[in-house]
């Protein structure tokens, strides 16, 4: 039930189908022990609406900013550690453990709605589409946890439509396989956000099409849920709408082309100079969010 992106195609494996309908009914809530809580080939005209269903409105950040360059040498400066607080979280928090089923499907070549493209690494998953929430789970690190005690790690680079239910995760065969045989198609979970410490920075990249008259970011490869992508224009920062294909828009090419100022669910900021408006090139920076 993943969505599909980029031609591949995602199908459940034997006894997934039964799986997934019976997750219409019956499946428990997304239940956190701590308080809180489809896709287009081609751009739209403007912004997709974000949904904010079950979320709280964010509080204003007030963690210290980092700026950087893609251009410049070097290893960036420590980052200063967050408030323990994620006050830009939605729906998945951290320190929070959500229960559910987890089940399969055939990942390709690990594309998905999140529009990051092929991966290297098959221990993904796609999010339920109330969890996804309007991409805000695209580059989560999540812990999953089967009954008998085995458990995996996977990132989430896609979206798993209705009647996938609150809680529930779609894992690639590979994921799914360390949990459980895949033949089996199903089985109880539960899950909890990571911020783990992976290598490598945050790259940018301009989405295909983009222009100095409109224009899409994406960020990739981040260790923490992104919360905001802002562009600095001649009027100050302006904070750009997301989309449900992890893209996030400046639909009159307002700031497309300049600094770039990117904020985790932690409320750290990281602001990035130097990156062209190349559409489709991914452009490495040298900073990363810090560890939780």
């Amino acid at each position: 039930m993943a969505v599909q992106r980029g031609g591949h195609d995602h199908q459940g494996t034997t006894g997934r189908d039964t799986a997934v309908a019976d997750s219409r009914g019956g499946l428990p809530p997304i239940s956190p022990t701590s308080p809180g809580s489809k896709l287009s080939p081609a751009p739209p005209a403007g912004p997709s609406a974000t949904s904010s269903a079950g979320t709280k409105s964010p509080t204003p950040d007030r963690a210290p900013s980092r700026t950087a360059s893609p251009t410049t040498s070097g290893p960036p400066s420590a980052a200063p550690r967050s408030p323990a607080t994620s006050p830009l979280a939605g729906r998945i928090r951290p320190r929070s453990t959500y229960r559910g089923v987890a089940t399969v499907y055939r990942a390709g070549v690990g594309d998905g709605a999140c529009s990051y493209g092929a991966s290297d690494d098959m221990m993904i998953a796609a999010m339920n589409t109330t969890d996804y929430e309007t991409s805000r789970a695209c580059g989560a690190y999540v812990l999953v946890r089967a009954a008998n005690g085995a458990s995996v790690t996977v990132r989430i680079t896609n979206e798993c439509p209705l009647p996938c239910a609150p809680g529930q995760l779609d894992l690639s065969e590979q994921a799914f396989a360390k949990l459980a045989p895949v033949s089996t198609g199903r089985t109880a979970i539960t899950w909890s956000l990571l911020s783990p410490g992976i290598p490598g920075t945050i790259s940018l990249r301009y989405k295909n099409g983009s222009s100095p008259y409109w224009c899409g970011i994406q960020a990739i490869g981040h260790r923490n849920p992104l919360a905001r992508l802002e562009v600095r224009t001649k009027s100050g920062w302006r904070q750009l709408a997301r989309t449900d294909y992890n893209y996030f828009l400046s639909p009159d090419g307002s700031g497309c082309g300049g600094p770039v100022r990117i904020t985790d669910i932690y409320g750290e900021r990281l602001t990035v100079n130097g990156v062209v408006l190349r559409p489709g090139a991914v452009q490495p920076t040298q900073v990363q969010f810090a560890q939780h």
